[in-house]
């Protein structure tokens, strides 16, 4: 809530205050207010940003980058968002608030789309300029993502990327649209591929399948090196029970993976496993990568 939708609600600064204090409403940003605090993530906690802060601009704008991000619900893992982001079209001058960052670029009919009563930048417009902006592991989490989500296609991403040609940022944001990957079906496979691409290793196959003798499918795979008969686990769908049936035990899943990975290893396959908190020391994660490669050669 707006302090101006509370004043005229016929409640006063001091009341304001109270609800504060216990805990009854909580500031989101200087003059607008959550009234019911409750567990909200990262993404409802921007979107309300984004709305007490749109109410205050004099000047329309359209939504983008981060803020657009959020509203085409895109992962928004490493995507900063301690300020709402818009860009305006030339001549406006680019602007750095604490609430506020405004971006100046030119925004063609194709770049922009309309979501309730906000004007957001497209899908692939939105991808492109986070692309140019923000590190290449989250950068590609939102194109893998938005292409497996059919938000967007590759030609699109590329006709935006074209527009990009000799804007700061541009090729950065090429080398995302090229390794982007609709197969990708988690921000840890992205980012683990960000890394395996950072580190140079050879690139495998995505979502890999390994059939029997009698052709029958044994299992599919995260991640697939063909030439040295290695799989790639990233185990994060385990740990947050994507394996779980309706009704089944956590100890059963885990039971059936592991049955699921010998049957792998019986028809010739290595298999190598790796955790979200291994992306977080990149050098073991990416020796052990390479041990198991050689392995497989």
């Amino acid at each position: 809530m707006l302090r101006p939708q509370a004043l005229a609600a016929g409640l006063v600064d001091d009341e304001i205050r109270r609800r504060r204090r216990r805990g009854q409403w909580s500031s989101l940003q200087r003059g607008a207010y959550l009234v019911d605090p409750g567990q909200l993530d990262v993404r409802q906690r921007h979107l309300l940003s984004v709305e007490a802060t749109l109410a205050g601009l004099r000047v329309p704008a359209v939504l983008s980058h981060g803020s657009a991000a959020a509203l085409h619900g895109l992962p928004l893992w490493g995507v900063p968002l301690h300020r709402v982001h818009v860009t305006r079209e030339p001549p406006a001058r680019s602007a750095d608030e604490t609430r506020l960052r405004s971006h100046v670029a030119r925004l063609g009919s194709q770049d922009v789309v309309v979501l309730g009563p906000r004007a957001v930048t497209s899908v692939a417009r939105t991808v492109v300029d986070l692309a140019k902006t923000i590190p290449f592991a989250p950068a590609l989490a939102v194109a893998d993502a938005a292409l497996a989500t059919r938000a967007t296609t590759a030609d699109a991403l590329r006709t935006a990327m074209d527009a990009a040609t000799g804007t700061r940022g541009a090729r950065s944001a090429r080398r995302v649209i090229q390794a982007a990957d609709a197969r990708a079906e988690s921000v840890g496979e992205s980012r683990s591929r960000a890394l395996m691409l950072d580190a140079g290793l050879p690139l495998p196959d995505l979502q890999v399948e390994v059939h029997g003798g009698d052709g029958v499918l044994v299992g599919r795979s995260d991640f697939g090196w063909r030439a040295q008969r290695l799989l790639g686990e990233f185990d994060g769908r385990v740990k947050y029970g994507r394996l779980l049936r309706a009704g089944q035990d956590p100890g059963d899943a885990v039971f059936e993976e592991k049955r699921r990975e010998d049957a792998l290893r019986d028809e010739g396959w290595g298999v190598v496993r790796w955790v979200w908190a291994e992306l977080g020391t990149p050098r073991s994660l990416v020796a052990r990568w390479t041990r198991a490669l050689e392995r497989g050669r």
